[in-house]
């Protein structure tokens, strides 16, 4: 098998969204991280087998940490299959952590894990954003322009 077969079989199309974060949370800052996996828990993502439903990260001793992450116990896994809801950390440079770290300690801004992908080599990265909460009124607008658009397209397409 040549190198760029390879290359091709390897490279996937997981895009795992948290399509609720884009409504309840104005985005400030994006960034992509790596995460930390086992065996089996890359094996799931690779199967489309993650949900990022209720995720959230916190800090912990100046490293970050993404919670409630949904990753299913992968199919074939034996005595060592991991945990499908665990505490995944991920991995950023110092510098942007403090960064981070500096937007969270401000009141009303959380972190937010925004999706899932596979990177051109294969490696799971999640974007999170710097967040902040909107409010009912601001929510109603976003449904609203969203609305105005579809109408849009649709008259486009006529």
């Amino acid at each position: 098998m040549d190198k760029n077969a390879y290359i091709i079989m390897n490279q996937s199309n997981i895009n795992i969204k948290n399509k609720r974060a884009s409504f309840d949370y104005e985005f400030i800052e994006t960034y992509t991280a790596g995460i930390v996996l086992t065996g089996t828990e890359i094996k799931s993502i690779r199967l489309g087998k993650a949900s990022l439903v209720d995720t959230f990260c916190m800090f912990e001793k100046n490293e970050l940490w993404v919670r409630n992450m949904y990753i299913a116990e992968y199919f074939y896994g034996s005595y060592n299959n991991h945990a499908a809801r665990s505490d995944r950390k991920l991995l950023l440079n110092k510098k942007e952590l403090k960064k981070i770290q500096r937007l969270v300690k401000e009141t009303g801004y959380t972190i937010v894990p925004t999706r899932i992908f596979l990177n051109e080599r294969g490696l799971a990265k999640v974007n999170i954003a710097v967040a902040r909460g909107k409010k009912q009124y601001d929510k109603r607008q976003s449904l609203r322009e969203k609305d105005d658009k579809r109408a849009m397209d649709r008259a486009m397409k006529h």
